[in-house]
């Protein structure tokens, strides 16, 4: 399906009617789904049953540095505020042991095609240690000539070096977080961040070759007006990013100790951020993006946008991506990998981390492995997510069950959204609308049986 940015619709009575406490489906069953019953014996279980026939997926690296120099408090990730590289020297060390225990039970071919280092921040890492971590990837797996090899960026702790180093060590892409250019803003959420070096950042990537850049933002932060909003995407849109990313800030202050350092009578109302994300939505249509979906914008001849013309588009933990087909190996505290029909996350803590590596033994400490319903109702919601259709037949054909006796509570659900112009659902497909496409994340909450069974969704952020 060829989707013109042109047909999308922002009509803020839908979103307001619609936009209820949801997950971001990088993965199905979610991650407070799994469980501890799923260890590091049956993680290690997958992992040499990766070759089952004959045939293994490509591989997809991920590896979590959860290291910054400074606190922001709008932050929800798992991180460890230090200015101390004895401690980032000692988390490689036992990142490299991880890295060999999964490569010697990994079954198959160990060819990676995509590799991503998130965080935390990344680039908190030294030259030599960051040399030292891609010769520890490259000692037991074999990088692909062409692939996907990113990193997550602060510019504020980048210089031209480091760029060219990145380049040297093999990544051609680049997500550079900015959130916001307003000075009032940076300062309520102690990130302050100048434009001159995230363009110096840009310009240093695109001169070491790097064929990707994002442009991460986020919009209902403390602070934030419509004006200052404004002016911050004039900007980000004139240093020309191939892929913009537009988040919408969560404030969970119960879960977030951070958060908690934000005034509440600092946020901008719900209607400030409707008004926040319509604009920017017009912004970058008007400027020629491609909008790929929840969060996402592409250049049209970007790789995200081309796959997703081609249907080959795929969502995971690192959020759209071109590469479906793939086992998702993660290291670092918290990391979740996707083997096979599983999943399984890390232990959180360092010290944890480090006694589990201590004893030879996978720092897993909880995961699920999918039944043929978590299965199905995946591929449903993927299709969902990244193309905006989904064909009933084709459904049927591989799962081998009956759709509309099979999901009948779940197409009585639609009914509302259908009546509201969201979804259209028809004998053969289930197509989301244009209005429906900033809301597709409910759309696709109604196939989630366990949202189903327990119907609590405070735990989740808004939609929008």
């Amino acid at each position: 399906m060829n989707f013109s940015t042109a047909n999308l619709v922002f009509d803020p009575q839908i979103i307001r009617r619609f936009d209820v406490n949801g997950p971001r489906y990088t993965s199905y069953p979610t991650a407070d789904r799994f469980v501890e019953a799923f260890d590091a014996e049956a993680a290690k279980l997958w992992l040499g049953k990766r070759n089952i026939g004959g045939i293994s997926r490509p591989l997809s690296l991920y590896f979590h540095i959860p290291f910054c120099n400074t606190i922001c408090y709008y932050c929800a990730c798992n991180k460890i505020i230090t200015k101390d590289h004895g401690r980032s020297a000692k988390y490689l060390k036992y990142i490299a042991r991880e890295v060999a225990l999964q490569s010697e039970y990994l079954d198959g071919e160990h060819e990676v095609i995509q590799l991503h280092w998130g965080g935390g921040t990344p680039t908190f890492l030294s030259h030599d240690e960051m040399r030292q971590l891609m010769e520890v990837t490259r000692r037991h797996f074999r990088l692909v000539e062409g692939g996907e090899f990113s990193i997550e960026v602060d510019p504020r702790k980048v210089d031209d070096a480091t760029v060219s180093l990145l380049g040297e060590l093999g990544f051609n892409r680049m997500s550079v977080g900015v959130q916001d250019f307003d000075e009032n803003v940076q300062r309520a959420i102690n990130r302050i961040q100048s434009e001159a070096e995230t363009s110096s950042v840009i310009r240093a990537a695109r001169a070491s070759g790097f064929k990707s850049i994002s442009v991460d933002l986020i919009y209902g932060l403390p602070k934030q007006t419509v004006m200052g909003f404004n002016r911050t995407l004039e900007r980000v849109i004139a240093m020309d990013p191939d892929r913009l990313s537009i988040y919408n800030y969560a404030h969970l202050p119960s879960l977030f100790k951070p958060q908690r350092r934000i005034a509440e009578a600092d946020m901008p109302s719900a209607d400030t951020r409707l008004q926040i994300l319509a604009l920017a939505i017009k912004k970058l249509t008007d400027a020629g993006y491609v909008y790929i979906g929840m969060d996402h914008f592409a250049k049209p001849d970007d790789e995200l946008a081309v796959a997703q013309r081609q249907g080959r588009l795929h969502r995971n933990f690192q959020g759209y991506s071109t590469y479906a087909d793939c086992d998702m190996l993660s290291f670092g505290i918290s990391s979740i990998s996707k083997v096979g029909p599983t999943y399984s996350q890390n232990v959180k803590t360092l010290d944890e981390y480090y006694d589990r590596l201590d004893a030879q033994i996978l720092p897993v400490f909880r995961g699920i492995e999918l039944n043929a319903d978590d299965i199905l109702r995946r591929a449903i919601i993927q299709a969902l997510m990244c193309h905006f259709e989904l064909s009933i037949e084709s459904i049927e054909s591989a799962h081998l069950i009956d759709f509309k006796r099979y999901f009948a509570a779940e197409l009585e659900d639609l009914r509302e959204m259908q009546a509201a112009g969201l979804v259209k659902v028809d004998d053969e497909w289930i197509t989301v609308l244009p209005p429906g496409r900033m809301l597709v994340r409910a759309i696709s909450m109604a196939f989630d049986r366990y949202l189903r069974a327990d119907r609590q969704r405070t735990r989740y952020s808004k939609v929008i």
